[in-house]
């Protein structure tokens, strides 16, 4: 509850910053933009961590003194995703660090074996990550506890994004080969990709896809580290493979756009945990990543003839598709998610789709990070 909360303050605090940022040049707004978004999410996660660490304590020395209102209510697998993550964004430190040390000692033997070759790095790498991995069996097992408790649904789960993933990259890669389909129509492949597996979790087990996010984030850390350090034998073909979908935001050393999807498609649903008022705002990055922003890219690179600006290539065609796209799209949800027994406002809804379909043809910034943090906030209003 307290992470749900302070992510909505931030939310809030987030777009009032944009309201300010709107007079900047476009390079400028570019940078200082990411920039606060990043340290948003990056003081959001190690607070809420470095508070859940300090209650623990607190709770585990003096449990009398511990207020209710400051217990922490969450599952034992969120505290174990986030610790993992945590350690994986600081692994790459730890193995710079190591490879500076065991090249110190193999440099002083003459005959000895260099690190700096590509099998000896790449030994220390897997060694390191087994290493560390295993440093959470006990907690893996309650991980593995968890998929169980429900086999059938979670299983079959599993066995369906594997099929979707296996035939996805397959085909995507092979077209991007062979093909003249521009890259931003492959990009946006992707994110059909991500309606089709999210979609149908979302509805059936939501508590699922919490782990499943962690986990896809875990391994997204994990290729990347590979990509970067070439590390053999998948370095150099991870590189190949996710160079075909970059575009202009996507820097030399790092590729942040397939993060950027799946965090813009699961930080409202990590948001909205413990929170059910507002039933559609889960689907907050799912509807405007793979199914608005998607129709308008489509529409607006194939039919597209009125652009917003001379300079720029959104169209107005693509940005009505988006808007139409994703009212539908609600309109097909909300009877699903009768359940919840939610008036939907339609004006309100509407209202909402429109601001972020025009945020989404406006900005030049990496939409897939806050478009749906902003969509999310304004179906939370």
């Amino acid at each position: 509850m307290w992470l749900g909360f302070i992510c909505k303050q931030k939310l809030m605090i987030f777009l009032i910053s944009r309201i300010t940022l709107l007079h900047i040049d476009s390079c400028s707004f570019y940078v200082v933009g990411e920039a606060l978004l990043v340290t948003a999410g990056l003081t959001t996660y190690f607070g809420d961590m470095l508070r859940s660490t300090l209650v623990k304590i607190i709770h585990f020395l003096m449990p009398s003194e511990l207020d209710v209102r400051y217990s922490i209510k969450r599952s034992e697998i969120s505290t174990i995703i986030q610790g993992y993550l945590l350690g994986l964004l600081l692994f790459p430190l730890c193995f710079k660090f190591s490879v500076r040390i065991v090249g110190f000692f193999t440099n002083t033997r003459p005959c000895g074996a260099r690190i700096q070759n590509e099998s000896g790095r790449s030994i220390l790498f897997f060694t390191l990550l087994a290493v560390s991995s295993a440093t959470f069996i006990p907690q893996w097992v309650q991980v593995v506890n968890f998929v169980f408790s429900e086999p059938l649904k979670r299983l079959s789960l599993c066995i369906y994004w594997a099929a979707v993933i296996c035939v996805s990259v397959h085909r995507f890669y092979n077209i991007s080969k062979s093909s003249k389909v521009e890259r931003i129509l492959l990009r946006k492949y992707y994110h059909l990709m991500a309606v089709s597996m999210f979609v149908p979790a979302l509805v059936l087990q939501p508590k699922f896809l919490n782990l499943a996010f962690g986990a896809a984030l875990a391994a997204f850390l994990v290729l990347e580290i590979i990509r970067v350090w070439r590390i053999w034998p998948l370095g150099e073909m991870i590189h190949h493979f996710m160079n075909a979908f970059t575009d202009h935001r996507d820097s030399d050393l790092l590729i942040v756009s397939h993060f950027s999807l799946l965090l813009g498609c699961a930080l409202p649903i990590w948001i909205s945990s413990g929170f059910n008022d507002r039933p559609l705002a889960p689907f907050a990055g799912i509807l405007s990543l793979g199914i608005g922003d998607t129709m308008a890219s489509m529409v607006g690179h194939k039919y597209g003839v009125l652009r917003w600006s001379k300079t720029g290539k959104k169209t107005i065609e693509g940005t009505a598709a988006g808007i139409t796209s994703v009212m539908a799209a609600c309109s097909f949800l909300l009877p699903l998610l009768a359940s919840t027994r939610y008036i939907q406002n339609w004006s309100s809804l509407l209202l909402a789709v429109i601001a972020s379909g025009l945020l989404e043809a406006y900005t030049a910034q990496l939409d897939n990070a806050f478009i749906p943090l902003v969509f999310y906030s304004l179906l939370c209003l």
